[in-house]
């Protein structure tokens, strides 16, 4: 539970850290730093479709479930097996 905590605060401490060393490269170049920005976002999100595509391209179909028993056919009615009390 501490570990959990401490790495909570950790990451909360490296956000607000980003946050500011973002804020303060936007304030100093704003031309070049929202074009890195977009690019990194463009490459992540075409990056995940790419991963997506592959692994549908490369993953085998599945087997064909064999081993289940067909379905019974229905019982016609009042074609029943079972005897009835007299």
């Amino acid at each position: 539970m501490a570990n959990d905590r401490a790495l909570g605060s950790a990451i909360l401490a490296g956000s607000v850290v980003g946050i500011i060393v973002y804020g303060y490269l936007l304030y100093r170049w704003p031309l070049i730093i929202l074009e890195i920005t977009a690019f990194v976002a463009i490459v992540v999100l075409l990056g995940i479709l790419a991963w997506i595509g592959y692994t549908m391209a490369t993953t085998p179909p599945p087997e064909p479930i064999s081993d289940m028993a067909p379905p019974a056919a229905p019982a016609a009615a009042g074609t029943t097996d079972e005897k009835k009390p007299t």
